[in-house]
């Protein structure tokens, strides 16, 4: 059961938009729900409702977190999915934001209850945003991929007709559980350069920022997140710089991307061999003697 704030009451957003993320499988480089913090920050969210997590997640995996109240009084903080209302007067339309974590068990009753407020909020549509790991060029333009309801709207959009088949995230499920009931739902996924996935991403989150802004319309004020993204492709650039394989490898993406070779999804064969060829150029040296 999900717990409702009381404000705003149902019946009084116009017409909302629900934009989800969801922290894990979901999302790489933190780039999608931190579009969606973004979009909470800038748009002065309010809380709605949230998911009793009893039942949807694995508390050894999630565990709950002990905070201090003025040094005294200890509270517990429960990992869950929470939702909010950006009430937005310059648009034709409200939102809803989703911030959730990629449950444990139940995916089909945990998406059962987002839906629930969803049709009691009269949503209007549904944008799920993700992140993926993919050998794509930090030096390039985010590539954004995605689906939509109908071919129209894929159309409209630039998204081309994905043929993947596989294993999928609990954004896809939820995506899938909307148009299931009606909601027309889209999904935008920002391709974060697996070499360097660690969080933030915030070149990715601004990309996926651009496709909201492109369906809702309005402007998304993007406070520093232009200069961070610049800044971080710097950064990354610097390092890279400093190993030559890295930078050979990079060159070589860059090659394919100006031939428009298909983006392809990163293995994990491709990342962990990655990985692993990156202990041994940080392994010790002949002559090291430090353990």
């Amino acid at each position: 059961m999900s717990e409702a704030f009381g404000t705003p009451p149902v019946g009084s957003l116009r017409s909302p938009v629900m934009i989800a993320a969801f922290e894990g499988w979901n999302d790489a480089g933190d780039a999608a729900t931190s579009a969606v913090e973004q979009l909470g920050l800038v748009w002065d969210a309010a809380p709605l409702a949230e998911l009793d997590p009893e039942g949807f997640y694995d508390f050894q995996v999630s565990r709950p977190t002990v905070k201090l109240i003025e040094g005294v009084t200890r509270t517990i903080e429960w990992p869950t999915t929470r939702l909010s209302a950006c009430r937005l007067p310059a648009a034709a339309q409200d939102v809803i934001l989703v911030h959730g974590i990629e449950p444990n068990f139940r995916w089909k009753a945990f998406c059962q209850e987002l839906l629930d407020i969803a049709l009691a909020h009269e949503v209007s549509s549904v944008i799920t945003l993700g992140a993926l790991l993919a050998d794509v060029p930090h030096t390039r333009p985010v590539q954004v991929s995605g689906s939509a309801y109908d071919q129209p709207t894929a159309e409209r959009l630039g998204l081309t007709s994905s043929r993947y088949e596989g294993p999928t995230g609990i954004s896809g499920v939820f995506q899938d559980a909307c148009v299931q009931v009606g909601i027309p739902a889209l999904s935008f996924w920002a391709s974060v350069p697996h070499y360097v996935s660690q969080a933030p991403s915030p070149k990715a989150t601004l990309a996926l920022l651009h496709r909201v802004e492109e369906v809702l319309d309005i402007e998304v004020p993007l406070g520093g997140l232009p200069e961070q993204a610049d800044e971080w492709e710097v950064e990354v650039s610097q390092i890279a710089a400093e190993d030559e394989e890295i930078s050979e490898y990079i060159k070589a993406l860059e090659e394919r991307d100006e031939a428009d070779e298909p983006l392809k999804p990163a293995s994990g064969e491709s990342i962990a061999a990655e990985f692993e060829r990156y202990l041994r150029r940080r392994g010790p040296k002949p002559g090291d003697s430090r353990r």
